[in-house]
């Protein structure tokens, strides 16, 4: 091969390079998955300090509440790690009475891009997160049904293959759109997309009403849970009385225009 034959080879082969890596920069996503961390614009709601939890959480006033301030849920040594987690065993949701001891953040939110790692200690364990503080990312250990780990609640199969089971951290990255609203009747259904250990399992999951009655969340009580209202929630936990741990949940605010969550 000549020297300038040589010369083009180098330089076809040094622009494939820089296109390539362009292409990569493109695709690129934000982080998901457990370990996950907050990305540039990202409110940490809990970072596994006490003062952050007292900070930016609070019980969520439901008709159920039986626990009082400040929050009873253990800070504890992480099991797999260094740091520090927080325990839903709360003494008032004892024997899983659901919506007396759940904590919800004091800020409420429409649209959002969120993150939560959960760990279930024990088979059985049994905790949610509440998207809006109505609708409920299910965390049940053994429950593969569309009340089971991974669904969300009577609206989607349980994605249940890509839990890790228990003594093992899982994390929910969840992209959600609130329902939209004109001259107060609901014209578009809230919907979510959310990804399990890394694996996209919802893709633009509709969301079609509260599940399970007042004690459960915002307009559990409203019309058998379909008289949704166009009002802001917050993030709830759920405390079921099980050792369910949480740690490392951040959020992105975000405002969805088109009817898209998917990410």
């Amino acid at each position: 091969m000549t020297e300038f034959n040589l010369k083009r080879v180098k330089a076809h082969w040094a622009l494939l390079l820089v296109v390539g890596c362009a292409s990569i920069a493109l695709t690129v996503k934000e982080p998901i998955g457990v370990g996950a961390q907050a990305p540039k614009g990202a409110e940490v709601l809990f970072d596994g300090s006490r003062k952050m939890l007292d900070e930016k959480w609070t019980y969520w006033q439901g008709p159920r509440l039986a626990a009082t301030l400040p929050i009873k849920w253990a800070i504890e040594k992480d099991p797999a790690g260094t740091g520090t987690v927080m325990n839903t065993n709360d003494p008032a949701a004892a024997g899983g009475k659901y919506g007396a001891a759940d904590i919800v953040t004091k800020e409420a939110f429409r649209d959002f891009r969120l993150h939560v790692e959960f760990y279930v200690s024990k088979p059985g364990g049994n905790s949610g997160v509440y998207l809006q503080n109505r609708y409920e990312v299910q965390i049940f250990d053994g429950d593969t049904t569309s009340h089971g780990l991974g669904a969300i609640i009577n609206e989607s199969k349980s994605p249940y293959k890509y839990y890790t089971g228990p003594g093992k951290w899982n994390a929910y990255d969840i992209q959600f759109r609130a329902a939209r609203f004109q001259d107060g009747k609901r014209t578009e259904p809230a919907m979510a997309t959310i990804y399990l250990n890394g694996t996209k399992v919802h893709t633009n999951q509709t969301i079609s009403q509260v599940w399970g009655g007042p004690n459960s969340g915002i307009d559990g009580g409203n019309d058998g849970g379909k008289g949704v209202t166009d009002t802001p929630g917050g993030i709830k936990l759920q405390a079921e009385g099980h050792d369910v741990l949480y740690r490392n949940i951040w959020i992105t605010k975000l405002d969805l225009k088109q009817a898209n969550t998917d990410f």
